[in-house]
């Protein structure tokens, strides 16, 4: 049986990872076996002794060092063989997890797995109207159902929610952490894994919730304009290719992480 590592970054963050975690315990079926690793980037609101409490593998960095670096300290002690980068405000429903990995086992060549969601950049965006959470998951359960007609090749996959196969990470290596604190690096992986051959796939089969942004709510509007920018022409001078432009990505705002 095989064992999906989910890898959650957090950074002061226990009322968001709190409903994440909860979450996945409930809607992640038993025959699916998973471990959970946060990496806290340096919180200071009891996030350890939570972790400690609800006896998660837990990764302390001595300072906030950004998504991408959070990632691959997860990475590194990852011991399953699927691989799946999770936002702390994310919420997970029913078979969200067991319908991504039949998407993944599906083609030998497929790499890497993302839902759809309610906020996100580009095609993985879909419109839900829904009144709290109770609703959403409702609508999630209905939507849940596994297809394969609603699964969709694609350029990109956001990094709010990724799963991948191990033999991704053995063949692209880390996140680049260039792109720290955050925002294209998961651009950056997806057109990596791309150039070594693999195929991304979209699950429409899989709804899952996304609060949005949360990591950089509390950034002056200024500089995560100036972040995005500066992360932009990172990606375009490594590839040679505007992400916006090459990766499905229809917002002006770059990456909604």
């Amino acid at each position: 049986m095989t064992l999906t590592s989910i890898i959650i970054p957090t950074y002061n963050g226990i009322s968001l990872l709190k409903p994440c975690v909860e979450a996945i315990r409930r809607y992640t079926g038993a025959s699916t076996p998973y471990e959970i690793i946060v990496v806290d980037n340096g919180s200071t609101d009891g996030t350890a002794g939570y972790c400690a409490k609800e006896c998660i593998r837990f990764v302390r960095l001595p300072e906030n060092r950004g998504f991408p670096a959070a990632c691959n300290a997860g990475l590194r002690v990852a011991c399953g063989d699927e691989l799946l980068l999770l936002n702390n405000d994310v919420t997970v429903t029913l078979h969200w997890l067991e319908n991504m990995r039949t998407a993944l086992y599906s083609e030998e060549h497929i790499g890497i797995i993302g839902p759809v969601t309610n906020y996100a950049s580009g095609i993985q965006q879909v419109d839900v109207a829904f009144r709290d959470m109770q609703h959403f998951q409702e609508l999630a359960a209905a939507n849940n159902v596994s297809d394969m007609t609603r699964w969709r090749e694609v350029r990109r996959i956001v990094g709010l929610c990724m799963l991948m196969k191990r033999s991704v990470l053995d063949a692209a290596g880390w996140l680049d952490e260039a792109y720290s604190p955050g925002h294209y690096e998961d651009d950056d992986y997806c057109y990596r894994a791309r150039l070594l051959g693999f195929r991304l796939l979209i699950c429409g089969d899989v709804l899952i919730h996304h609060q949005g942004s949360a990591s950089f709510q509390k950034t002056d509007q200024t500089e995560w304009k100036q972040l995005l920018e500066r992360n932009r022409s990172i990606f375009m001078n490594k590839w040679h290719v505007d992400p916006r432009e090459f990766m499905d990505i229809s917002d002006e705002g770059g990456n909604k992480e």
